[in-house]
Protein backbone atom coordinates (compact mmCIF):
# COMPACT_ATOMS: atom_id res chain seq x y z
CA UNK A 1 0.00 0.00 0.00
CA UNK A 2 0.93 3.50 -1.05
CA UNK A 3 1.09 6.16 1.57
CA UNK A 4 -0.08 9.68 1.10
CA UNK A 5 3.44 10.42 2.29
CA UNK A 6 5.02 8.20 -0.64
CA UNK A 7 2.48 9.07 -3.05
CA UNK A 8 3.47 12.58 -2.88
CA UNK A 9 7.47 11.60 -2.67
CA UNK A 10 6.85 9.64 -6.14
CA UNK A 11 4.88 12.15 -7.64
CA UNK A 12 7.48 14.89 -7.09
CA UNK A 13 10.09 12.38 -7.82
CA UNK A 14 8.51 12.11 -11.80
CA UNK A 15 7.78 15.90 -11.83
CA UNK A 16 11.74 16.27 -11.62
CA UNK A 17 12.00 13.24 -14.39
CA UNK A 18 9.93 15.20 -16.39
CA UNK A 19 11.67 19.01 -15.93
CA UNK A 20 14.83 16.81 -16.92
CA UNK A 21 13.50 15.33 -19.87
CA UNK A 22 11.80 18.14 -21.49
CA UNK A 23 15.51 19.79 -20.53
CA UNK A 24 17.19 17.14 -22.38
CA UNK A 25 14.66 17.32 -25.24
CA UNK A 26 14.73 21.58 -25.99
CA UNK A 27 17.28 21.43 -28.28
CA UNK A 28 15.98 18.72 -29.93
CA UNK A 29 12.37 18.92 -29.62
CA UNK A 30 11.99 22.28 -29.50
CA UNK A 31 13.91 23.92 -32.57
CA UNK A 32 13.47 27.40 -33.46
CA UNK A 33 13.02 28.28 -37.08
CA UNK A 34 15.72 30.60 -38.84
CA UNK A 35 15.73 31.45 -42.56
CA UNK A 36 19.14 32.29 -43.42
CA UNK A 37 20.08 34.28 -46.46
CA UNK A 38 23.34 33.90 -48.00
CA UNK A 39 24.35 36.51 -50.34
CA UNK A 40 26.64 33.90 -52.32
CA UNK A 41 26.55 30.04 -53.02
CA UNK A 42 29.95 29.07 -52.66
CA UNK A 43 32.20 31.73 -51.13
CA UNK A 44 33.99 30.04 -48.53
CA UNK A 45 33.23 32.93 -45.79
CA UNK A 46 29.88 31.97 -46.66
CA UNK A 47 29.74 28.27 -46.82
CA UNK A 48 30.43 27.35 -43.08
CA UNK A 49 26.43 27.55 -42.94
CA UNK A 50 25.57 24.79 -45.35
CA UNK A 51 28.87 22.23 -43.74
CA UNK A 52 27.07 23.45 -40.11
CA UNK A 53 23.57 22.55 -41.35
CA UNK A 54 24.89 19.46 -42.82
CA UNK A 55 26.39 18.13 -40.08
CA UNK A 56 23.52 18.72 -37.63
CA UNK A 57 25.50 21.51 -35.53
CA UNK A 58 22.82 24.06 -35.73
CA UNK A 59 20.34 21.30 -35.16
CA UNK A 60 22.28 20.90 -32.07
CA UNK A 61 22.40 24.02 -30.88
CA UNK A 62 18.48 24.31 -31.63
CA UNK A 63 18.20 25.94 -34.65
CA UNK A 64 16.18 24.66 -37.90
CA UNK A 65 17.25 26.59 -41.27
CA UNK A 66 16.12 27.53 -44.20
CA UNK A 67 18.81 28.55 -46.18
CA UNK A 68 18.10 30.61 -49.44
CA UNK A 69 20.93 32.02 -51.91
CA UNK A 70 20.49 35.53 -53.19
CA UNK A 71 22.57 37.11 -55.96
CA UNK A 72 24.89 40.08 -54.15
CA UNK A 73 24.99 41.62 -51.23
CA UNK A 74 22.48 44.14 -52.03
CA UNK A 75 19.81 41.09 -52.60
CA UNK A 76 20.58 39.99 -49.47
CA UNK A 77 19.74 42.88 -47.44
CA UNK A 78 16.88 43.83 -49.52
CA UNK A 79 15.50 40.55 -47.98
CA UNK A 80 16.42 41.46 -44.77
CA UNK A 81 14.49 44.46 -44.96
CA UNK A 82 11.89 42.71 -45.86
CA UNK A 83 11.66 40.72 -43.40
CA UNK A 84 12.15 37.71 -45.54
CA UNK A 85 15.43 36.14 -43.93
CA UNK A 86 16.32 36.88 -40.12
CA UNK A 87 20.26 36.55 -40.22
CA UNK A 88 22.51 37.91 -43.53
CA UNK A 89 25.54 35.67 -43.91
CA UNK A 90 27.50 38.16 -46.34
CA UNK A 91 30.80 40.40 -46.16
CA UNK A 92 31.30 43.25 -44.02
CA UNK A 93 31.00 45.81 -46.86
CA UNK A 94 27.07 45.49 -46.39
CA UNK A 95 27.17 47.12 -42.86
CA UNK A 96 26.86 50.37 -44.93
CA UNK A 97 23.09 49.99 -45.70
CA UNK A 98 22.88 49.53 -42.35
CA UNK A 99 24.09 52.95 -41.43
CA UNK A 100 21.95 54.36 -44.26
CA UNK A 101 19.27 52.66 -42.49
CA UNK A 102 18.92 49.22 -43.07
CA UNK A 103 16.98 47.26 -40.26
CA UNK A 104 19.31 44.99 -38.99
CA UNK A 105 23.19 45.18 -37.20
CA UNK A 106 26.42 42.96 -37.84
CA UNK A 107 26.74 40.58 -35.56
CA UNK A 108 30.04 38.27 -36.15
CA UNK A 109 33.11 38.98 -38.34
CA UNK A 110 33.37 35.48 -39.52
CA UNK A 111 36.57 35.94 -41.85
CA UNK A 112 39.29 38.97 -42.40
CA UNK A 113 41.16 38.45 -44.93
CA UNK A 114 39.71 37.60 -48.40
CA UNK A 115 41.98 34.78 -50.03
CA UNK A 116 38.50 33.08 -51.25
CA UNK A 117 38.33 35.74 -53.88
CA UNK A 118 40.31 35.97 -56.68
CA UNK A 119 41.00 38.36 -60.00
CA UNK A 120 40.06 35.62 -62.81
CA UNK A 121 41.20 36.38 -66.59
CA UNK A 122 40.12 34.58 -69.71
CA UNK A 123 42.53 31.38 -70.14
CA UNK A 124 44.19 33.29 -73.72
CA UNK A 125 44.12 36.20 -71.88
CA UNK A 126 47.66 38.16 -72.28
CA UNK A 127 47.24 39.84 -69.15
CA UNK A 128 50.11 37.76 -67.02
CA UNK A 129 50.15 39.96 -63.50
CA UNK A 130 47.80 42.51 -61.73
CA UNK A 131 49.69 45.54 -63.71
CA UNK A 132 48.17 45.14 -66.45
CA UNK A 133 44.85 45.28 -65.34
CA UNK A 134 44.55 48.84 -65.75
CA UNK A 135 42.18 50.63 -67.89
CA UNK A 136 40.80 46.93 -68.04
CA UNK A 137 36.68 46.43 -67.44
CA UNK A 138 36.32 43.86 -64.14
CA UNK A 139 33.46 42.30 -63.57
CA UNK A 140 31.74 42.38 -60.26
CA UNK A 141 29.51 40.44 -58.44
CA UNK A 142 26.67 44.19 -57.92
CA UNK A 143 27.87 47.91 -57.59
CA UNK A 144 28.74 48.18 -53.88
CA UNK A 145 29.59 44.46 -53.48
CA UNK A 146 32.52 43.77 -51.79
CA UNK A 147 34.04 42.44 -55.05
CA UNK A 148 33.20 45.86 -56.48
CA UNK A 149 35.23 47.93 -53.73
CA UNK A 150 38.08 45.15 -54.49
CA UNK A 151 38.75 46.15 -58.02
CA UNK A 152 38.91 49.74 -56.53
CA UNK A 153 40.98 48.73 -54.17
CA UNK A 154 43.15 47.09 -56.74
CA UNK A 155 43.37 50.41 -58.56
CA UNK A 156 44.22 52.31 -55.23
CA UNK A 157 47.07 49.40 -54.61
CA UNK A 158 48.71 50.51 -57.71
CA UNK A 159 48.51 54.02 -57.83
CA UNK A 160 46.22 54.29 -61.04
CA UNK A 161 43.95 56.62 -59.32
CA UNK A 162 39.89 56.51 -58.75
CA UNK A 163 39.12 55.15 -62.16
CA UNK A 164 41.95 52.78 -63.02
CA UNK A 165 39.64 50.57 -63.68
CA UNK A 166 36.32 49.59 -64.71
CA UNK A 167 33.77 47.72 -62.66
CA UNK A 168 30.54 45.99 -64.55
CA UNK A 169 27.74 44.24 -62.40
CA UNK A 170 27.53 40.27 -63.57
CA UNK A 171 25.81 38.61 -60.90
CA UNK A 172 27.25 35.87 -58.27
CA UNK A 173 28.49 32.27 -58.50
CA UNK A 174 30.11 30.83 -61.40
CA UNK A 175 27.79 30.84 -63.73
CA UNK A 176 27.63 34.58 -64.76
CA UNK A 177 31.74 34.65 -64.39
CA UNK A 178 32.01 32.09 -66.69
CA UNK A 179 30.20 33.21 -69.56
CA UNK A 180 31.39 36.87 -68.87
CA UNK A 181 34.83 34.80 -69.40
CA UNK A 182 34.81 32.57 -72.53
CA UNK A 183 32.80 35.90 -74.22
CA UNK A 184 35.16 38.40 -73.35
CA UNK A 185 32.61 40.55 -72.15
CA UNK A 186 34.75 41.45 -69.25
CA UNK A 187 39.11 41.52 -69.03
CA UNK A 188 38.25 40.13 -65.91
CA UNK A 189 36.49 39.08 -62.89
CA UNK A 190 36.59 39.31 -59.27
CA UNK A 191 34.54 35.60 -57.74
CA UNK A 192 35.41 32.98 -55.77
CA UNK A 193 39.35 31.75 -56.08
CA UNK A 194 37.90 27.95 -56.31
CA UNK A 195 36.01 28.79 -59.52
CA UNK A 196 38.92 30.69 -61.40
CA UNK A 197 40.78 26.84 -60.16
CA UNK A 198 38.45 25.16 -62.02
CA UNK A 199 38.51 26.92 -64.63
CA UNK A 200 42.27 26.39 -65.18
CA UNK A 201 41.03 22.75 -65.52
CA UNK A 202 39.31 23.30 -68.29
CA UNK A 203 41.41 26.33 -70.18
CA UNK A 204 38.30 28.52 -69.56
CA UNK A 205 40.23 30.77 -67.36
CA UNK A 206 42.79 31.02 -64.91
CA UNK A 207 43.54 32.84 -61.66
CA UNK A 208 46.13 35.89 -61.63
CA UNK A 209 45.99 36.40 -57.61
CA UNK A 210 43.62 36.18 -54.13
CA UNK A 211 42.60 39.88 -53.36
CA UNK A 212 44.09 38.68 -50.43
CA UNK A 213 47.41 39.48 -52.02
CA UNK A 214 46.64 43.32 -52.32
CA UNK A 215 44.19 44.09 -49.30
CA UNK A 216 44.61 43.45 -45.68
CA UNK A 217 41.69 42.93 -43.08
CA UNK A 218 38.83 43.78 -44.81
CA UNK A 219 35.93 41.71 -42.90
CA UNK A 220 35.64 39.68 -45.59
CA UNK A 221 32.69 37.58 -43.92
CA UNK A 222 29.88 38.93 -41.44
CA UNK A 223 26.95 37.91 -40.07
CA UNK A 224 23.87 40.09 -40.10
CA UNK A 225 20.83 39.83 -37.62
CA UNK A 226 17.26 41.49 -38.21
CA UNK A 227 16.45 43.95 -36.52
CA UNK A 228 13.14 42.15 -35.90
CA UNK A 229 14.44 39.18 -34.63
CA UNK A 230 16.91 41.19 -32.16
CA UNK A 231 14.21 41.97 -30.73
CA UNK A 232 12.26 39.09 -30.57
CA UNK A 233 14.24 36.38 -30.49
CA UNK A 234 18.02 37.39 -29.41
CA UNK A 235 18.68 33.76 -27.78
CA UNK A 236 18.35 32.58 -31.04
CA UNK A 237 21.21 35.02 -32.58
CA UNK A 238 23.32 33.55 -29.52
CA UNK A 239 22.72 30.18 -30.72
CA UNK A 240 23.54 30.47 -34.12
CA UNK A 241 26.24 32.31 -33.06
CA UNK A 242 28.10 29.61 -31.27
CA UNK A 243 26.59 26.94 -34.02
CA UNK A 244 28.78 29.06 -36.17
CA UNK A 245 32.29 29.06 -33.99
CA UNK A 246 31.86 25.37 -33.67
CA UNK A 247 31.53 24.47 -37.25
CA UNK A 248 34.27 26.82 -38.16
CA UNK A 249 36.44 25.08 -35.30
CA UNK A 250 35.38 21.75 -37.20
CA UNK A 251 36.53 22.87 -40.27
CA UNK A 252 39.93 23.90 -38.92
CA UNK A 253 40.72 20.47 -37.62
CA UNK A 254 39.16 18.17 -40.09
CA UNK A 255 40.25 19.18 -43.70
CA UNK A 256 39.93 15.95 -45.37
CA UNK A 257 35.97 15.76 -44.47
CA UNK A 258 35.56 19.62 -45.07
CA UNK A 259 36.95 19.75 -48.79
CA UNK A 260 34.51 16.41 -49.57
CA UNK A 261 31.37 18.58 -48.05
CA UNK A 262 32.32 21.58 -49.78
CA UNK A 263 32.79 19.50 -53.27
CA UNK A 264 29.68 18.49 -53.11
CA UNK A 265 27.77 21.55 -51.99
CA UNK A 266 29.39 23.49 -54.60
CA UNK A 267 30.19 20.86 -57.54
CA UNK A 268 34.12 21.81 -57.61
CA UNK A 269 36.10 19.20 -58.02
CA UNK A 270 37.89 18.02 -54.72
CA UNK A 271 41.56 18.70 -55.77
CA UNK A 272 40.26 21.95 -56.65
CA UNK A 273 38.79 22.47 -52.62
CA UNK A 274 42.09 20.64 -51.16
CA UNK A 275 44.37 23.61 -52.99
CA UNK A 276 41.34 26.51 -51.87
CA UNK A 277 41.27 24.86 -48.36
CA UNK A 278 45.33 25.66 -47.96
CA UNK A 279 44.43 28.83 -49.21
CA UNK A 280 41.52 30.00 -46.69
CA UNK A 281 42.05 28.01 -43.44
CA UNK A 282 44.12 30.74 -41.80
CA UNK A 283 40.69 33.25 -42.28
CA UNK A 284 38.32 32.24 -40.11
CA UNK A 285 37.97 34.36 -36.64
CA UNK A 286 37.76 31.92 -33.18
CA UNK A 287 35.21 34.40 -32.18
CA UNK A 288 33.27 36.46 -34.32
CA UNK A 289 34.87 39.56 -32.61
CA UNK A 290 35.49 42.92 -35.15
CA UNK A 291 39.20 43.75 -35.60
CA UNK A 292 39.94 47.21 -35.65
CA UNK A 293 41.92 47.06 -38.28
CA UNK A 294 38.62 45.85 -40.67
CA UNK A 295 36.26 48.28 -39.44
CA UNK A 296 39.05 51.22 -40.31
CA UNK A 297 39.31 49.55 -43.81
CA UNK A 298 35.21 48.86 -43.85
CA UNK A 299 35.30 52.93 -42.91
CA UNK A 300 37.56 53.87 -45.82
CA UNK A 301 35.75 51.40 -48.32
CA UNK A 302 32.27 52.99 -47.67
CA UNK A 303 33.37 56.21 -48.29
CA UNK A 304 35.33 55.00 -51.63
CA UNK A 305 32.34 53.67 -52.41
CA UNK A 306 30.24 56.80 -52.00
CA UNK A 307 28.03 54.55 -50.10
CA UNK A 308 27.07 56.86 -46.50
CA UNK A 309 27.53 60.19 -46.58
CA UNK A 310 30.24 61.72 -44.17
CA UNK A 311 32.41 59.61 -41.96
CA UNK A 312 30.11 56.70 -39.80
CA UNK A 313 30.06 55.79 -36.67
CA UNK A 314 31.26 52.37 -36.83
CA UNK A 315 30.54 51.50 -33.11
CA UNK A 316 26.66 51.44 -34.34
CA UNK A 317 26.67 49.46 -36.98
CA UNK A 318 27.70 46.24 -34.88
CA UNK A 319 27.26 44.31 -31.62
CA UNK A 320 29.08 41.70 -29.89
CA UNK A 321 26.57 41.63 -27.30
CA UNK A 322 25.36 37.93 -28.21
CA UNK A 323 29.10 36.39 -28.47
CA UNK A 324 30.21 33.70 -26.18
CA UNK A 325 31.38 34.66 -23.13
Amino acid sequence: MITPHRCGTLAGIAAAAALIAAAMCAPACAQTRLTVGKANPVSDAIIPVDIGDKLGIFKKHGLDLTISVFGGGGKMVQALTAGAIDIGDGAGTEMAFIAKGAPMLAICESTTTAPFLGIGVPWDSPVTSLSGLKGKIIGVSSPGSFSDWSAGELSRKQGWGENGVKTVGIGGGPGPALAALRAHLVDAAIGNTSQFLAFEETKDGRLLAPVSSFEGNVASGALFASNHLIATNPDAIRAFIAAWIETVDYMRTHKAETVKMESALNHFDESVMTREYDLVAGMYTKDCRFDPESLATLKRSFADLKLVAGEPDMSKLYTEAYLPK
